[in-house]
């Protein structure tokens, strides 16, 4: 009877449907005998990447041969970094002591501590961006681009802190303790306080739409599509069946977000912190294997930060890959880590924008450089058979031969804990644009994106990624900007009773 019941639960969730139909149509091709190259993929593919050529005519435009988007992320980290008194520097020794716990209050609102909000955040950050992402920069850019993802991170640390601060800030929290924070929050609040209430609630309304895009794009499209790459190189029924890949995953996918089978969900929250210490182990293995090699190496990504060989762009295309790839891993100055540092259990905006900081770094200056260092020393880079995350497990397979099999595991896990997350901050967003009694319409095509990533090429799927990704940050960065002189004001506040021993210590 019990299980009757749920059946009929199933049923009646537009979810349900929407795996039934992946369901049909999976069977349907094949029976057909279907494979990535035939006229319904092919098709697919055709249309998205149309639209992706259509939208970055809009999204992409350069001045002087940058694109402006970049250029306004690099501007704005470096303005929230001399705005900020360089607190991503001054500010790193408190924002470990905060996350050990010392000024946990288990009386102030919330719903997550320091370290869980963290957690959280670089749930969504650390995985194929720092895998896939960063072999994508070098192979592009050249050994150079991973210098300037290297200055990105660094700079982005105050960009984070920026925006992570006005999330809690401006969160609401509604009776049931629940809360509610994040850009599209503090864009129509912050800004109403300044008598720029219409500005406000167009910026929040446009972040809103662009982050929602952004979790169809990098938070799930790119995911799945880069996880296809490293399962298929394993798992011999995967080889040529993107769809059934994109089936299965769009089905496990589906049923966590309805809350049914919640042990996936679970299980895979235990295994990707060690999935990530294993990667993290391995790489310094092949460093410390090849250490004689390491001064060379860093080295080589100083030299051709300036002087790149062969690299279409010169010195411009390496420096803005770096800042794009660093962007798409980082996340900092899009915003989107302010939805899940709202929720932290404080009742000082500025020491949850002092955590959050630390996210850039351990992300992109800690594994990030990591990744750099093994694709470089092994010099598979110049190798241009593989791509993305093919090119990170051929570097680590030139040393340990049977890695793969285990990258191929850790990229699945973080593809899914990123899906996860970025379902959430879609959802937050399509909440706040139609109601939370609407949010089912939303799973239902995250759900479908999960396999059409899986089916398109990797072309199509990472500008698209990158386009409502980084898109995220036009209207973030120019609330951050209007709103950067009450963060300046909350922070000199908060150092000042921090100095002079006033902020109490619980552990």
């Amino acid at each position: 009877m019990r299980q009757y019941s749920l059946l009929r639960v199933l049923r009646k969730s537009p979810i349900f449907s929407v795996v039934l139909l992946l369901v049909v149509s999976g069977t349907a091709l094949a029976a057909e005998e279907t494979t990535a190259d035939n006229g319904f993929l092919a098709g697919i593919d055709a249309v998205f990447s149309s639209l992706v050529d259509t939208l970055s005519q809009v999204l992409f435009f350069s001045v002087a041969g940058l694109p402006f988007i970049v250029l306004w992320l690099i501007v704005g980290a470096v303005f929230f970094t001399l705005r900020m008194s360089f607190i991503n520097f001054r500010g790193f020794g408190h924002a470990i002591s905060v996350v050990q716990g010392h000024y946990d209050n288990p009386s102030e609102t919330g719903e997550v501590t320091h370290f869980q909000a963290l957690s959280a955040a670089l749930s969504a950050t650390v995985g194929l961006g720092n895998i896939a992402g960063v072999a994508i920069a070098i192979q592009l850019g050249g050994p150079g681009a991973m210098f300037w993802m290297t200055i990105a991170g660094l700079l982005g640390m105050s960009s984070k802190f920026v925006e992570c601060t006005l999330g809690q800030k401006y969160r609401l929290v509604s009776p049931d303790g629940t809360v509610s924070g994040g850009p599209m929050r503090y864009l129509s609040r912050g800004l109403g306080e300044l008598g720029l209430r219409p500005l406000g609630r167009l910026l929040a309304g446009l972040f809103a739409v662009l982050c929602i895009g952004g979790s169809f794009g990098g938070g799930n499209m790119f995911q799945a599509n880069q996880s296809y790459s490293a399962i298929a190189g394993v798992i011999p029924l995967f080889e040529g069946r993107s769809w059934l890949y994109g089936l299965i995953l769009g089905a496990m996918v589906a049923l966590v977000i309805i809350g049914g089978i919640r042990r996936i969900g679970g299980v895979a929250e235990k295994l990707v912190p060690a999935m990530c210490l294993i990667y993290v182990l391995a790489a310094l293995w092949i460093i410390l294997v090849n250490l004689p090699q390491v001064p060379a190496a860093f080295g080589t990504i100083v030299r051709e930060a300036f002087v790149p060989q062969a690299v279409t762009g010169g010195f411009i295309g390496v420096l803005v890959q770096g800042f794009r790839r660093a962007s798409f891993s980082n996340e900092a100055g899009v915003g989107s880590a302010a939805i899940a540092h709202s929720a932290a259990r404080t009742e000082e905006p500025v020491r949850e924008g002092i955590v959050a900081l630390l996210e850039p770094f351990i992300d992109t200056v800690v594994i990030c450089n990591m990744t750099a260092l093994v694709v470089v020393i092994t010099g598979v880079y110049t190798d241009q058979t593989d791509s993305g995350v093919q090119l990170t497990s051929t570097a680590f397979a030139s040393v340990i031969t049977w890695f793969p099999i285990i990258l191929s595991l850790a990229v699945f896990l973080f593809a899914f804990s990123t899906m996860i997350s970025w379902s959430y901050y879609g959802e937050r967003c399509w909440a706040y644009l139609f109601g939370d009694r609407s949010t089912l319409i939303y799973k239902v095509i995250f759900v479908v994106f999960v396999f059409i990533g899986s089916v398109v090429n990797l072309g199509a799927v990472l500008d698209f990624s990158d386009m409502m990704i980084l898109a995220m940050a036009f209207p973030n960065i120019l609330g951050c900007y209007l709103l950067s002189g009450k963060v300046a004001a909350d922070l000199e506040s908060y150092m000042k009773r921090l100095n002079t021993g006033q902020m109490p210590v619980y552990r």
